[in-house]
């Protein structure tokens, strides 16, 4: 069940000749955040293997996401006269996201104290970045709901501010496709630390205390979203513009040619428009309906095509043009807004969520341990596989 094989002989081999490279400029985590971890690693038992830590800090945003799940699926308990979530849950939420952070801080760090480090690691911790990168906002946006009037959030407002967070998470990956070198993007401290403050804020004051304007009318849901949509176009693009001219300009550019370069980009935009068209012209509404599972769905199927860059990025290989996962995308949508469903909309988005998320974990799991077989070594253990 689990023994496909995803990834071809020359990802393999380019996988041989792999070294990390990457480049933090950040100044709350080169000042303050990695001397943090610096000690907290030394915490780590040295049994404990790197991958185990990577695993941990994404099951906590999972709990995390689940828990508000339970409390809040339609986005409807912060609205004004609902039954809010329990304050102990932002607690949770709180305290949750910040030892997330810390493990996906670490395990790097882990990694080397171990002399364990590995591509498979790197990959590992990569792709469930890409799967988080989408949990993070649909956690937040329990905060501030979509029946909270002006201080809510519109269904299409989560929506473009997802699309906003993934974009920004593919630009660092297609910034290493194209040079060779990770810059690791500002907003991800940012964000951590910004949502936990927001979550023990939040189990503070209340719910309520967003209803109100904070000064000349602006809600503390506009702030947030003026910010996330300003760090994304106006500082994590251009970076990532800047760093690939200046590439090019010291001939350092892995592609060759424009086409090579803009490669990686084709399936997520199509993946983004596919969904668009969709949320637009979709006759039952489908994210007014199930808003919750759209955006997971939108999350899932994200992750699987930007692990497939990360897979051609690190192993050095030709990124595919079309990803396959893509196909059964553009039926649906094409058969959903040309009124060929009808009633049968909703549930067809229901088959194609499961299917999505049960394809993304097969692939998941099948990669490991195809990358675990090829370099010899278990993927939650720091003992060594030996070949019969």
């Amino acid at each position: 069940m689990f023994s496909h094989h995803y990834i071809t002989p020359d990802q393999l081999a380019g996988f041989d000749n792999y070294k990390y490279s990457a480049v933090d400029t950040n100044p709350l985590s080169v000042y303050v955040m990695q001397h943090l971890w610096n000690k907290v690693v030394k915490i780590v038992p040295l049994w404990i293997a790197p991958n185990l830590l990577t695993l941990s800090g994404f099951l906590i945003n999972l709990v995390n996401y689940f828990l508000l799940c339970i409390y809040d699926w339609n986005y409807t308990a912060s609205g004004v006269g609902h039954e809010h979530i329990p304050n102990w849950v932002w607690i949770s939420a709180a305290i949750g996201n910040f030892l997330a952070y810390a493990l996906d801080s670490i395990d790097g760090k882990h990694a080397r104290r171990t002399q364990s480090s590995s591509p498979l690691g790197e990959l590992f911790d990569h792709g469930l970045d890409s799967w988080a990168a989408s949990i993070f906002p649909l956690s937040l946006f329990s905060i501030f709901g979509c029946d909270s009037g002006e201080a809510g959030l519109t269904t299409r407002t989560m929506y473009s501010v997802s699309c906003i967070v993934l974009f920004t998470f593919m630009l660092s990956h297609w910034e290493k496709y194209n040079t060779g070198v990770l810059f690791l993007p500002w907003a991800y401290d940012i964000s951590q630390v910004s949502l936990t403050t927001v979550y023990i804020l939040t189990a503070i004051v209340g719910v309520d205390a967003y209803h109100k304007s904070l000064f000349l009318n602006f809600y503390m849901t506009e702030i947030l979203i003026t910010l996330l949509t300003g760090c994304s176009l106006l500082i994590a693009f251009p970076q990532t513009l800047y760093n690939i001219y200046k590439a090019h300009q010291q001939k350092a550019l892995l592609k060759a040619t424009l086409y090579e370069g803009l490669l990686p980009l084709f399936s997520p935009s199509l993946l983004f428009t596919l969904l668009t068209v969709w949320v637009a012209f979709s006759p039952c509404g489908i994210l007014a309906k199930q808003p919750r599972l759209f955006l997971w769905m939108v999350g899932i199927t994200f992750s699987n095509v930007t692990c497939r860059v990360i897979i051609c990025q690190m192993s050095n290989t030709r990124s595919e043009l079309f990803h396959w996962l893509l196909l059964p995308l553009l039926l649906l949508v094409g058969a959903s807004v040309s009124g060929l469903l009808g009633v049968m909309e909703e549930v067809t988005f229901l088959v194609f969520t499961a299917f999505v998320t049960a394809a993304h974990v097969h692939y998941g799991v099948c990669v490991g341990r195809q990358l675990s077989q090829h370099f010899n070594i278990y993927a939650f253990s720091l003992k060594k596989r030996y070949a019969d």
